[in-house]
Formats: C-alpha cells, structure tokens, sequence
C-alpha cells in the first residue's frame, strides 16, 4: 500500500506532509487505484488524472467544512480515497458496497449527489448563497471537467455566479489541452501577480488618484481599462470567464503540486467568483491508460500486468455491437441518415459510423439538449436523424423532446441504449425512466425489442416511420439468435409467442426470455401459460391485448425491466380501464417506486423479481388467488 497512505484517515492528516511526501502519496495512490479497479471495475483513467489536484484540495481547504462538489463524480475516487474509504475499495461499485460516485449516504464529505455531467456550478453556487444567507464563513469549491463544461448548464450557472458575486472557486480540470510553456509561463506569472494582496492594494491606490485629477481622470481611467482589456484578450486565456464575472487564474500544471498548492492558496484569500484552470493528463501514472484513456475511462475488471488495448469481441455481440453495424449498413442505402450523440461516441457504437460517414457523423459533446433539437433541425429538412443517447441522460433533453420534435412530428429517431438497469453505475445511471417520459408525448412512437435480431428491425421501421420513433435497448449482450437480414415489422403489432389458456405474460424486451422459460417450467406444472410480446409500446395493439385479456383464466402479467409508474403495465390498465375490460386481474412485475442502487444487472434483476424464478412466482400467486388445492401450487421451483 506504500509508505504514506496508511496514515491517511483523513484529509487533516495531508497537512502533515511536505510537499515530497505528498509526491510520493500521489504515486502510492496510483498504485493503489490501480491495483483495486483492475480487480472491481470502473472510471480509472479520470481519477488517475485528478490525483495531485485532489491532494492539494485537501491540504489547502477543510472539508467536510469546506464543502467540494464533483461534477458528475467518475472522478471521486482519490476524494473517497482521502476521507476515510480506504477499506471500502475492495467492494468499488459492488452491491452494498462503495459507490462509484459521491453518495450523501457515505461520508458527510460527500457534500452533493451526483452522477450526470455540468451540474456542479450550479449546486456549489446553491451552497455558497445558502452559506451567505445563514452567516456563514465556508468555502464552496465545484470542480468541473473540460468537458462538463461544455454543458449549457455549467454556462447557466457561470452566467448566474458572475452576477451574484458571491464568494465561489471552480476549478476547471481540462485534460484535453496541452501546456504551451510561453503562455502557461506568463499566465502563471499574471495568476501570482493577480493573486498578490499588494497588487490588488496598489490597483485601487491608482484608480483613486486618477478618479481625484479634475476633469480627465475618470476619462484616464476608461482608458486605461480599454488598454488593458486588449491586451488581456490577446494575452489571457481566460478572457470568456472574466467577461462572465471570474477571476481567472491558470492554466497551470495539474500535476505540479507545489505549483497547485500556491495557486490554491493565492486563490483561497480572493473574493468574489474565481475560476483555477488545471491542465491535466486523463490516465496519468501509467503509459496504457495515458495512451488510451478513451477505453479506461471506464473499464471492467482486468490484468494488471497483462493490461488489454480494447475490449475483446465475444462470441455475442452486444446490443450497442449490434446497432452499430445495423446503422452502417441503413446508411449505406440512404444517404439521408444522420447519426448524433452526445459525447458517447464508442459507446453508442458509433465509432464505426463517423469513420464510414464523417460528413454525416456529428457528436456534439455533453449537450443533450442541443443534441436533439439539432436533429430537429436536420429532420425539418428532410434527413434523417439518429439520435444514439444512454436513457438516462436523454431524461435531460425532455423539453426538447416534446416542442422541437414531437409537436412539430419530426422523423427523428431515437436509439436509447443503456435501457432499463445498467449495473454498477448506480442509481444514476438506471435507465428505467425513459417509458414513462416518452409514452406519454403525443406523435411519439417506442418499438422494444426483445433480442439484437429484432433491433435490427426494429431499427430500420423506425426509420422508415414518418414522425418521431425511439427504441431501447439494454447494456448487455444479445440473447445469441440468428441475425437475419433487416425486416419491416408491422406497425403496432405485437406477437404471441407462445399460445395457452389460463395465463398470460405480457413480456416487454429483456423480460420476453425469461418470461418464454417460465411458461415452460409451468407448462410442466400443469398451468397454461401464453407469452405475449407486444413490440410495440406505443401504439399498443389493442386487439391482441383484448383477446388475451379475455381468453386468460387467471388474467394478465406485465413484466417490464423499468419502473411501474407510467411503465408499460401502466399504460396495460389505461387500456383495459378504456375498453370495458377493467374487471380483468392484471399484476404488474417491475421496479417499485424507488431507485435502484450500483451491483451486478443480474443481481439486482434478482431482488426485482426480474428473473425466471421471480415471474414464475407472481404466477402461482395469481393462479393461486382462483385454485387454492392444486398440484402445480405446491411444487416448488425448477
């Protein structure tokens, strides 16, 4: 574990150490990060970049008193780290273990929860003023990545911060820029200099004898300013933030601790709004995560002395494997097709895309909102958008979703990976919203398909659909079935998949195979279970649901792998309440009104009921509330 980092239980214990002892820390760290995200998984590369600059946090401010937000937080885990988590490392993302992002659960050092990009200007700015307003003496620090930043929110929150003035440091990590030593040297020097309380004194003794010359001091002084507001346009970097209301200091060498610690400290006696630009290298410490950071951003489990280059093709492809190669080949027939995402390139699978089609290829950085409504755009001319977001975070374009594409009834077309529950992320990053968020915009259409060869369909339909269209799919590999050459599936029309006469499942996407053995092993049982696939979550095929609904003894049992309300379940009874079929029994299997913490999918699809075992027992209890004494009620599972 090293020399330095047993001693550390705290962040007070940093103070003790010299600044060579503090180097010596970030190595131990390294290692240690390392060590134990090779063996659980996770974000590597963004903590591997943030080490000295965590460090000097600490040492140079008090938290939990002064209070630290990480925006998005996949670059929490030397913050973790230094607060008394050590021993917890072991169970990194696993279920009841350490979470992968700053939790208010785990350590009051986690001042705010977070877990989606651009958010930590805001809350910290939320802090601050809360401080100012209970009399308080704290420092409130935000800490923001290159790209977070480029999020309209983080500019909101800038925007807003500037104007109110109040006492603020945001420090920008940027681990994309490189460091230019002309213009890093003379902006460290002015960055000293600003920071310098008798530059400031000697400022305002200057602009008071102007202001006191009869007649021409005032016009002096504007002078003055205009003089030195050109020179700090060509100069400066960080011109944008001082016209926001910052004092900008930086860039400087986010790994040069004694060069943080100075700026930190200089830094910490300023008032006002003050933004600390680092430059950074994501993955730093080792030459595979320098050279890729891209692939261990966030990686799974892995050999530490036999580190891998890329992930390695399975015998199954995934989903994300799956669309990616599907969209390719749609676009090679129609050049109207645009693909966009927002930032998640590789992991939307569309790297393959903008090498084959650049002209055609767009990613538009952490900007959901802007994602969309430019797809919009496109659409109103007559292409034909893609829009490849993770579920979780097209949530943050909803607005957009309903005025720009819906009520306009644009043909873009939505491709929602990472749908219903992602794993290890954590509640974050579930995906189990996006039903109840779309079904209920009108002009909406949502196709799910229960395996990679019915995405592929699923896809070219929905492309070939004249207004709006989203599919989701899950963050998992296919079920293994034959991919078939891309079919049109008939609009709004669901499948039966397995006939029977006392129950029927009503099994949407991931939950149709499970579904499909359950009422096999009950089959055997002596219970008749049909297996519907609707397909289509909107429109719903009415006929085939009333049907089912009337011809099953026991009535009907949705199974969906996203939350209850306003799920598709939901929209079952809506329809069944419509029709005169309320009288019907209809369970609901899905994930109760709560959110879904960080483990394994399989795991916590267990303890959702969300399985085999989990449908096969929701339906003994149904068939269970009309046949108390019958043989297939006392067996147990198979």
């Amino acid at each position: 574990m090293g020399k330095w980092l047993p001693a550390i239980q705290q962040p007070a214990d940093l103070k003790k150490l010299n600044l060579q002892q503090l180097n010596e820390l970030a190595c131990e760290i390294r290692t240690f990060l390392l060590e134990k995200v090779a063996k659980t998984g996770g974000h590597l590369a963004p903590n591997l970049g943030v080490v000295e600059l965590t460090i000097a946090l600490h040492v140079v401010f008090d938290s939990p008193r002064d209070q630290i937000v990480w925006d998005v937080g996949h670059q929490s885990y030397v913050h973790k780290l230094l607060t008394g988590r050590r021993d917890g490392f072991d169970t990194l993302r696993q279920f009841g273990g350490l979470g992968g992002f700053p939790k208010l659960k785990e350590s009051e050092h986690d001042v705010f929860q977070t877990g989606h990009s651009s958010t930590s200007i805001s809350a910290a700015l939320g802090l601050a003023k809360a401080r100012d307003l209970l009399g308080e003496k704290n420092h409130v620090i935000a800490v923001i990545g290159d790209g977070s930043m480029g999020g309209g929110m983080a500019f909101e929150a800038l925007n807003h911060a500037g104007e109110m003035k109040t006492d603020l440091l945001v420090v920008l990590n940027d681990n994309e820029m490189s460091i230019s030593n002309n213009v890093g040297g003379l902006a460290a020097y002015l960055g000293r200099l600003r920071t310098d309380p008798k530059y400031t004194r000697l400022k305002e003794d200057v602009e008071e004898l102007l202001r006191r010359i009869p007649a021409i001091g005032g016009r002096v002084i504007k002078s003055v300013e205009r003089v030195k507001d050109a020179i700090k346009t060509l100069i400066v970097p960080g011109m944008l933030f001082e016209e926001l209301g910052f004092t900008y200091l930086g860039p400087l060498d986010g790994h040069n601790l004694e060069k943080l610690l100075g700026m930190l400290r200089g830094a910490k006696k300023l008032h006002g709004p003050v933004l600390v630009h680092v430059l950074t290298k994501k993955g730093k410490g080792f030459a595979f995560t320098e050279n890729n950071p891209d692939f261990y951003h966030g990686v799974g489990p892995f050999d530490p002395q036999n580190p891998p280059e890329k992930a390695m093709p399975g015998d199954i492809p995934s989903y994300t494997e799956v669309f990616g190669k599907a969209i390719v080949e749609l676009a090679e027939k129609n050049e109207k097709i645009i693909a966009i995402t927002a930032a998640m390139v590789a992991g939307t699978g569309l790297d393959a895309f903008a090498a084959r089609f650049p002209e055609r290829f767009f990613d538009v950085g952490i900007a959901e909102q802007h994602a969309v409504t430019f797809a919009a755009g496109l659409a109103r001319r007559g292409f034909r958008p893609v829009v490849a977001i993770y579920s979780t975070f097209l949530q943050r374009a909803y607005d957009q979703i309903v005025h720009d594409v819906c009520l306009q009834e644009l043909p873009v077309f939505f491709a929602l990976d990472r749908a219903g529950v992602v794993g290890e992320d954590g509640e974050t990053h579930q995906g189990v919203f996006d039903l109840a968020y779309l079904r209920h915009i009108p002009r909406m259409s949502i196709i799910v398909p229960r395996d990679e060869n019915m995405l592929q369909h699923a896809l070219l339909t929905g492309l070939a659909h004249s207004g709006p269209c989203a599919v989701r799919y899950p963050r998992s590999k296919g079920l293994g079935v034959p991919l078939e050459a891309p079919r049109r599936l008939p609009w709004g029309r669901g499948e039966v998949l397995r006939p029977g006469r006392d129950l029927t499942i009503v099994a949407v996407g991931t939950m149709v195979a499970p579904a499909l053995e359950a009422a096999a092993v009950l089959e055997r049982r002596g219970l008749s279970v049909a297996v519907i696939d609707p397909v289509f979550l909107k429109p719903l095929d009415g006929s085939l649901l009333s049907r089912a609904a009337q011809q099953s003894r026991f009535g009907l049992l949705t199974v969906e792998e996203h939350v209850l309300a306003g799920g598709f379940g939901s929209a079952v009874l809506e329809f069944l309440a419509e029709n005169g079929l309320s009288g019907v029994p209809v369970r609901r299997l899905g994930i109760p009104d709560t959110f879904v913490e960080q483990g394994k999918r399989e795991l916590l699809l267990e303890k959702l009921g969300l399985t085999r075992d989990g449908i096969i027992a929701a339906c003994l209890e149904m068939g269970g509330k009309k046949r108390k004494n019958v043989p297939w009620l006392q067996s147990g599972n198979e």
